[in-house]
């Protein structure tokens, strides 16, 4: 239910499913869908469960935490890997895979097995130089593969650092790196190399296993070159109130914004408190009966300013589209302000209510 006053997040799930769809067909070999940080904003389980409607059935998540609650959200059947991996005995039952990230994550997985193999994924860094095994922790794996007896691995992966530049050379290297590594360390086992841009490097860069994120939610995996995928969210809020301002008068903090002239201001009840970055004041547009209307003045905590002088049927109660639409995409937001497009939907707060269309 949407209380007055409240703004609404609108999330596209057949978009969703659909992009999955396009990334498993373009990949031409399995995909997973990455639902971190709360499915990037949109809602761990509602994406989540859109995606195996839709034929998914490996996810990834970041945190502990958050794979506890998708595996209750799905129940049984899907295969949930935490990136950031979790303690040997904190796992909480069945579902869930570790992602061994160093040496000691690979000890202590594999001293609590207690028998029984422990399903789990193996981790290479390639480039990236954050998480995983680096080249002399590699080396060590290769002369002592005893070190992995007691565990189970489901798939040996990397994550590439350059994917979306499709001309730079760490991405050759990286999938060379990892070739070789693979096969010195995991020979046999599946492997995971593609990330939501990497699939559009080419056949080169196919695994057994693609971890899609953003093209998913509708972020350009392509920057430079029209985007390829659906759009999945839109944001509107409420138009609280309208002002008229004479020229020369100032709006919001810091008296911002003077008035070239007589101008009808709209006051809309979205802020940065929405995730509504406070970075866009003065640099963005939202969009009111059709028409694009610019932000003025800097962008507060709970209230936004728009400039709905060239709107003669703009009225209290009408709904301001804040991001969504021809030119107003999440990647189109953050090129206002110098961020990207993931930054852009994982900041949108807990305050919309949101609405689940296209499922």
């Amino acid at each position: 239910m949407t209380l007055p006053g409240q703004a609404v997040l609108r999330i596209d799930l057949g978009a969703v499913a659909a992009n999955w769809r396009d990334l498993r067909d373009r990949h031409g070999a399995p995909v997973a869908g990455v639902v971190k940080a709360d499915g990037y904003g949109l809602g761990a389980a509602a994406v989540a469960r859109a995606l195996r409607e839709a034929g998914c059935g490996t996810f990834f998540v970041a945190h502990l935490s958050e794979g506890l609650a998708l595996r209750q959200a799905l129940g049984a059947g899907a295969a949930v890997a935490v990136l950031n991996g979790f303690p040997p005995g904190a796992d909480g039952g069945a579902g869930l895979l570790p992602v061994l990230n160093h040496l000691g994550d690979i000890a202590a997985h594999a001293a609590a097995a207690a028998g029984a193999a422990r399903p789990a994924i193996l981790h290479l860094d390639t480039g990236m130089s954050r998480l995983g095994l680096d080249a002399r922790e590699q080396a060590l794996l290769a002369e002592e593969p005893a070190r992995l007896r007691g565990l189970d691995l489901r798939f040996v992966m990397t994550h590439l650092a350059c994917g979306d530049e499709p001309a730079h050379p760490l991405n050759a290297r990286q999938r060379d790196r990892f070739t070789a590594a693979a096969a010195r360390i995991a020979p046999g086992v599946p492997r995971s190399l593609a990330n939501s841009s990497g699939i559009f490097l080419g056949a080169d860069f196919r695994s057994d296993l693609a971890r899609p994120g953003c093209a998913i939610y509708g972020i350009n995996p392509v920057p430079g070159r029209p985007n390829p995928m659906r759009q999945v969210a839109r944001v509107e809020a409420e138009v609280l109130q309208l002002r008229d301002v004479p020229a020369g008068d100032t709006v919001g903090y810091g008296a911002s914004w003077t008035a070239p002239g007589p101008r009808r201001i709209a006051t809309v009840a979205a802020g940065y408190a929405d995730g509504y970055l406070r970075a866009l004041s003065g640099r963005s547009l939202g969009m009111l009966h059709g028409r694009a209307v610019p932000l003025v003045g800097r962008v507060s905590m709970d209230l936004t300013t728009f400039d709905v002088t060239d709107v003669p049927q703009a009225r209290p109660g009408n709904r301001l589209l804040l991001i969504g639409g021809e030119g107003n995409t999440p990647d189109d937001i953050a090129a206002r302000c110098g961020t990207i497009g993931y930054e852009v939907m994982t900041a949108l707060g807990r305050r919309y209510a949101r609405s689940y269309e296209g499922a």
